[in-house]
């Protein structure tokens, strides 16, 4: 029962000075030879260095540790100034590319993160020192190349894109321009897949329009209207060169009528398809007056409408504009 009862008096002695300074009467006086003081003597009074209590034994006493320093180096940083060039010895391109840089390694997703994109013809970026790759694309051109952006320093890279232009028209039985509207082309690669397939490289692109692309050859599809009206062509594009190629079509034009007498009003609602002598189906629609764009040739045509199916072959020949009409009988 000593402790508590020190303890008890050292909090009771703070609470004294904390609450009534001591009057001059009973300010300390100065000690006497032999070290004794005279007057009043304060006990408990706050010496010059710390005291230190000892907890309960229970109690575990954890010692604070310093701060620790939240000042991290800065990261290693350089600048890559990037520039693209249609062909080797050709000028710079000035416009309409965009350059995208990837982190070199994949990441567990097998996918390489995108750290900058810039659409300026020649950007110059910040970037953290270490390996990339840069993508720059122009159209449908490209190139990607592994760059190394050392620590501190300007590193600058050319690519040479080695790009043309091609640009396509379409002509229809006599020569005359194909309309815009019903002319669309697909571009393919030259090179096959162990299927024989080809792949695309982009679709539906219309007359008159330049697509960027890498030098080399290329497979068209050019198809006149909605069906079958298709021409197939292989196409060289040159490195800094606009090629031109106009492709002729054979077609011509059906309009489909299903009447319950010949010369009658058309049935709405009809479902039509076209096929091949060979019964490989050409187009399927539905209406009352459907009309398609086909290749010249013998065809069959089915007319469905409730629940009865009606029939009828038709021939087409280049250039013409035609309506066969399929009685119902």
């Amino acid at each position: 029962m000593l402790r508590p009862r020190v303890t008890l008096a050292v909090f009771a002695v703070a609470a004294t000075l904390a609450l009534a300074p001591p009057s001059p009467a009973q300010q300390p006086a100065a000690p006497a030879k032999g070290g004794w003081a005279t007057g009043i003597e304060i006990r408990g009074a706050i010496p010059d260095a710390p005291q230190t209590v000892a907890p309960p034994a229970n109690t575990t006493v954890v010692p604070r540790s310093a701060p620790e320093a939240r000042t991290a180096a800065p990261a290693s940083t350089a600048t890559l100034a990037l520039s693209a060039l249609l062909t080797e010895n050709g000028q710079r391109i000035d416009q309409g590319v965009i350059w995208r840089i990837y982190e070199e390694k994949p990441g567990p997703d097998g996918k390489s993160k995108l750290v900058a994109t810039s659409r300026e013809a020649a950007p110059t970026l910040k970037l953290a020192a270490g390996d990339y790759m840069v993508n720059a694309a122009f159209g449908r051109a490209h190139l990607t190349r592994k760059v190394s952006v050392p620590a501190g320093a300007a590193a600058s890279e050319k690519l040479v894109l080695n790009a043309g232009g091609l640009r396509l028209s379409a002509f229809v039985g006599d020569g005359k321009p194909a309309p815009a509207n019903t002319v669309a082309y697909d571009i393919y690669t030259d090179e096959r897949d162990q299927n024989g397939n080809r792949a695309k490289i982009i679709g539906s692109v219309k007359p008159g329009v330049i697509i960027r692309l890498n030098s080399g050859i290329y497979h068209i599809v050019s198809t006149v209207g909605d069906a079958n009206a298709s021409v197939k062509a292989d196409v060289t594009v040159e490195a800094g060169k606009l090629t031109e190629a106009s492709v002729a079509h054979a077609a011509a034009k059906v309009t489909l009528k299903l009447v319950q007498r010949a010369g009658g009003e058309a049935v709405a609602d009809t479902q039509w398809t076209i096929t091949t002598p060979q019964g490989d189906i050409v187009k399927e629609s539905v209406g009352a007056l459907p009309t398609h764009t086909l290749a010249p040739g013998t065809y069959s045509v089915s007319a469905k409408q409730a629940g009865a199916v009606y029939r009828r072959d038709f021939t087409l020949r280049m250039g013409q504009s035609v309506q066969v009409e399929v009685v119902m009988q």
